[in-house]
Formats: structure tokens, C-alpha cells, sequence
């Protein structure tokens, strides 16, 4: 869809990147149209990531003060993750050291908690799965293109994942942890690459899995034809990450900064 050009007609909501004129709804946002039964969106092409509360993000430590740590997590923001959600109420600046927890240079799986558009939102690492990632390699997609490295029920990350035996964890961010072999991860790489770069074209799965030497049965490649033409919807993403979350080793917390600095050096 381009700026203008009508995606429904109706009595259907509106939602991201939409606008209602008379009876008619028209895209706002270059991008690909998702119409549901009572709901019509566009999920942009391109753009910045714009945190929103429950989001997963993978964030890398880039500073921290007496109070909180500081995060990029491939916006415009940083997030902040404050020090008393990380040691409990009783943290006292005087004798607790923040780097006893996270030092600049770690990799964490966050919640965003709270944002408003008017100050950096805030993270939070309490939850199943949630903490320093000890061990990965990191690309970086745009983050529009989430919902379509996710797929539909997860369906794409879980054919890269078969496909070259590794385990994925991704941010809504658009920051995406690899973790396997190196020759597997290069491979799972590539594919993420390849949906970044071609998540417009109606055959993706298609594309993925001949990237990947699968040979997919009939059946799936007929149901693939029929859904890979729509953007899975961003509640399908929210939905999938905390799944490709607990495939990622438990973060250690304690453990020492040495794995992620060697396998994080190019977030």
C-alpha cells in the first residue's frame, strides 16, 4: 500500500497507519495491509522502533549510574532499567555495586514496562527467561519486519530454526540472537537477512526454505502460497516471543561478562 490508497471499505475499524475517509479507509504508511474481520491496519516497510509496554527487546548495557543501568535497544530511546527492580527493595547504592549484576558491554532480555513518549522507557528483566543473554551472536533487522521473521504462529522462525539447528530469540526491537554452531548460526543468519530484505514478496517461505535446502510437502507449500502473502499480525509476534525466549539458555545473572563481550561485538 502507498500513502492514500484505499485498503477497505466499510464498517471496519481503523487501526495503525490507517484513517477513515467517508466510507472508505486509506493508508497512511507505505506498507503492506493486514485486514481482519473487523480491523484494518498497515504494517510499515521501514521506520525507527517505537517501544510499547509488554514489548520484548534485546538491549545492550551501554552505561550505568548509582540507580539504574542505560540500555540501547535500536531506537531512538534508551532504556532505562533501574537497579531496585534488579536487586529488590533493599537496594542501597552505598553497598551494592551494579556491576555485581550487569556490566557495559552485556546483552539482556528485557519487558517494557512503562513509556510514554515523553521520557526513555523503563525495562524490567523479572520473568521467565528475562536477564543477561550469555552467549550468541547478534543481527539487527528493521523492526518493522518483526511480525514477518516471526511468521504466522511462528511458523518462519521455526522453519530457521529446523533448518540449521539453531535457537533464536527475537526483540521486537528488531534485534535478533542467534545461538548454534558457528557454521549453523552463519546459515540462520542469512535467512533472517533474507526475510529482512524480502519480506514484501508473497513466496518468502518459499525463498527461506529453497535458502535453506528444505523440501517442503505439498500440502505446506499450498498452505504457505495462501498465507505468506499477509503480514502476521503483531499480536501473533507478542504471542510467539516469549516461545523463541525460553529456547535461549537461562540467563545468568551472576555469571562473568567474558562470552558476551566475544559474541556480541557487533550490537
Amino acid at each position: 500500500m502507498i500513502p492514500g490508497e484505499v485498503v477497505a471499505r466499510g464498517n471496519v475499524r481503523a487501526d495503525s497507519n490507517v484513517m477513515r475517509v467517508e466510507d472508505t479507509l486509506v493508508a497512511t504508511r507505505v506498507g503492506m495491509a493486514e485486514i481482519g474481520h473487523d480491523v484494518v491496519r498497515v504494517v510499515p516497510l521501514s521506520g525507527p522502533y517505537i517501544p510499547r509496554i509488554d514489548d520484548l527487546v534485546v538491549g545492550k548495557v551501554i552505561d550505568y549510574s548509582a540507580f539504574a543501568w542505560e540500555a540501547d535497544i535500536n531506537s531512538c530511546f534508551f532504556g532505562i532499567l533501574p537497579a531496585a527492580s534488579v536487586f529488590g527493595r533493599d537496594y542501597s547504592p552505598a553497598k551494592d555495586s551494579l556491576t555485581d549484576k550487569l556490566k557495559v558491554g552485556d546483552m539482556i532480555a528485557s519487558r517494557v514496562i512503562a513509556f510514554d513518549r515523553t521520557r526513555d522507557p523503563l525495562l524490567s528483566i523479572s520473568g521467565p527467561g528475562l536477564g543477561r543473554i550469555p552467549r550468541g551472536q547478534v543481527v539487527k533487522i528493521s523492526p518493522t519486519k518483526v511480525p514477518r521473521l516471526i511468521g504466522k504462529k511462528g511458523s518462519m522462525i521455526k522453519t530457521i530454526e529446523v533448518g540449521t539447528k539453531t535457537r533464536m530469540l527475537i526483540g521486537q526491537n528488531g534485534v535478533v540472537v542467534v545461538v548454534g554452531s558457528p557454521e549453523d548460526t552463519l546459515r540462520a543468519i542469512r535467512a533472517v537477512t533474507l526475510v529482512d530484505e524480502e519480506a514484501h514478496s508473497a513466496d518468502l517461505t518459499e525463498k527461506v526454505q529453497s535458502l535453506l535446502g528444505i523440501v517442503p510437502e505439498p500440502q505446506a507449500m499450498q498452505e504457505s502460497t495462501e498465507t505468506s502473502s499477509h503480514v502476521s499480525e503483531s499480536e501473533s509476534s507478542m504471542q510467539a516471543a516469549p516461545q523463541e525466549l525460553e529456547q535461549i539458555p537461562a540467563p545468568d545473572m551472576n555469571a562473568g561478562q567474558g562470552d558476551t563481550d566475544q559474541n556480541h561485538e557487533g550490537m
